[in-house]
């Protein structure tokens, strides 16, 4: 692979290269590699890098000023956490926006009449490239479901209130950082603008 133009801390130094890497692992979801870079001093370092897809996130916000949210078992923590909707972007080259909307009515049944893009964040940048789009859904209306994979069959949904999420964070009912990020933007947007949630 050729070298990557990287970045550096400062002006006076060369920046960070990627030298090259060599693939480790291949999932479905996933490809593993272990890639070489070179310092601003010249110094070379390997690192272990998790290639993701990207994801998108979503805030369902009701006109009652509640978010539709999930819980679902992730396997990888091994217990139920409480989510907003998210899903991978795994259909090539699709708008984050189609695919947000898709698993907005796949996870929750429900479509937005209003799909606004609030951030994009790196989820683990220490080790992973997953980039996630987070969009704040208003004007929902309720479509069929068609939920997807074992844990999806199983998880529930629950109307948790905007204005709960604060004392839910602080005490450790919702640990999901997605949904922390996606919540409190939200929250932030809102009381910004003066607006309640209501179309």
């Amino acid at each position: 692979m050729a070298a990557h133009r990287g970045c550096s801390t400062s002006t006076d130094l060369p920046p960070f290269r990627r030298l090259g890497e060599t693939e480790v692992l291949r999932s479905s979801l996933i490809r593993v590699t272990s890639a070489r870079f070179e310092g601003p001093s010249g110094e070379q370092f390997d690192r272990d890098i998790v290639h993701h897809p990207g994801a998108v996130v979503v805030v369902p916000l009701t006109d009652s000023g509640t978010v539709v949210m999930v819980r679902q078992y992730r396997a990888a923590v091994d217990a139920e956490l409480l989510e907003i909707p998210a899903g991978k972007r795994d259909v090539h080259e699709e708008p984050t926006e189609v695919t947000a909307a898709r698993e907005l009515a796949e996870e929750v049944g429900q479509r937005a009449g209003r799909l606004d893009l609030l951030a994009r964040f790196y989820n683990s940048p220490g080790f992973c490239d997953e980039l996630s789009w987070l969009y704040l859904a208003r004007d929902l209306s309720t479509v069929l479901q068609d939920r997807q994979g074992a844990e999806e069959q199983y998880m529930t949904i629950e109307e948790v209130p905007l204005a709960s999420v604060p004392a839910m964070i602080t005490a450790g009912e919702i640990v999901d950082a997605k949904s922390i990020i996606g919540l409190t933007l939200t929250r932030s947007l809102l009381s910004g603008t003066g607006d309640t949630g209501k179309s």
